[in-house]
């Protein structure tokens, strides 16, 4: 067994192992997440991923079984990394590579996570409009954690794929990801609603399964007279995932402008998830604070789609998957620092 095999299998288990002790010991009972509970989570997380993190800076070649020079440059090649390589010196390019590859990680996990809090934005909006009780908020993020990881995984290594045998294809992803960050800073004043009735994926289930009228409990079926139904629980589940695929497709050719590598697309990806989860509880009650944030996000989009567009040209020039780092950091950290600096003036007249 290849030590690809190993690495993704191990990390699936942590994962698996992560989300049962969560769902099946901490939350044995439905409750409303405090702002502390919170905290912890999204700090435990954010722990995770520093630590994988490290582990990539330190055994980042046994992902890919690099035992010798002509691996390592049929690697970086393969995967395109942007670092160049010392065939006189194993041991020093070894050491660029695994440098290179934890900085992507963690370039993509920082994208993944900005990118997901405007999904936090949608899921405010999706549990207010179906009138879904807090307490029950955290076992439908769980469950649709878990559709996300397998749509996740789907979509970043269909997208491998189609990079690995059209490189045209990246400037595809760059022209959609300018004109999606365009689309959304010309929108980011406008006022979302959700129509719990209108809403397509609602229509679709109603169409083929009987939706009881009321919540029972935390249950996503419900029998009653020998005739089995859905709840509005499993709607509001089934509108969440519908929502993460939707933007999936934003932040799948997002991550492929710092990475080309599908394992660490996943792994940056699949944390970034698992913090998204924490960082809701964190946010839900404040999120409208950063009204910046969506301005920031959309130049992000712009920055990581003309990157893909003329990735060319800052290889020649020197440009580094840490420069685009220290670029998105600053980005996202102005976009907060103006909305705190500078809030709404219905918040400074309250």
């Amino acid at each position: 067994m290849s030590n690809e095999i190993l690495f993704f299998a191990s990390f699936l288990l942590f994962i698996a192992a992560m989300l049962a002790i969560d769902l099946g010991v901490f939350n044995k009972k439905d409750h409303v997440v405090s702002l502390k509970e919170a905290g912890i989570m999204s700090a435990v997380w954010v722990l995770f991923a520093l630590g994988f993190f490290v582990i990539l800076r330190y055994y980042g070649d046994r992902l890919h079984d690099i035992n010798d020079f002509a691996r390592l440059a049929e690697v970086t090649k393969s995967h395109m990394h942007q670092i160049k390589l010392d065939a006189s010196d194993f041991a020093g390019s070894l050491q660029i590579y695994k440098h290179n590859l934890s900085v992507e990680f963690i370039t993509g996990y920082v994208v993944e996570y900005a990118l997901s809090v405007d999904n936090i934005f949608v899921m405010v909006l999706i549990f207010s409009s179906f009138g879904v009780p807090p307490q029950y908020y955290h076992r439908v993020l769980v469950w649709g954690i878990l559709g996300a990881i397998v749509m996740r995984f789907i979509f970043i290594f269909l997208g491998a794929a189609l990079i690995a045998r059209f490189d045209w294809i990246l400037y595809v992803f760059g022209v959609f990801l300018i004109y999606t960050g365009i689309n959304m800073f010309i929108n980011r004043n406008k006022e979302e609603e959700i129509d719990p009735k209108e809403h397509k994926v609602v229509k679709f289930a109603s169409r083929y399964f009987s939706v009881y009228p009321d919540f029972v409990g935390h249950n996503f079926t419900h029998k009653e007279n020998g005739k089995k139904y859905i709840t509005p629980l499993l709607l509001v589940l089934l509108v969440i995932e519908f929502t993460d695929l939707i933007f999936a497709v934003d932040s799948i050719p997002a991550i492929f402008a710092v990475t080309k590598d599908p394992y660490i697309v996943f792994f940056s990806n699949i944390f970034a998830i698992l913090g998204l989860r924490s960082m809701f509880f964190l946010l839900v009650g404040i999120i409208d604070k950063f009204h910046y944030l969506k301005v920031g996000l959309a130049f992000l989009l712009v920055f990581i789609g003309g990157k893909m567009l003329v990735h060319h040209w800052l290889e020649s020039v020197g440009f580094s998957t840490a420069h685009s780092l220290y670029i998105i950091v600053g980005i996202l950290a102005v976009s907060v620092i103006a909305s705190l600096l500078f809030p709404k003036k219905d918040e400074v007249t309250a």
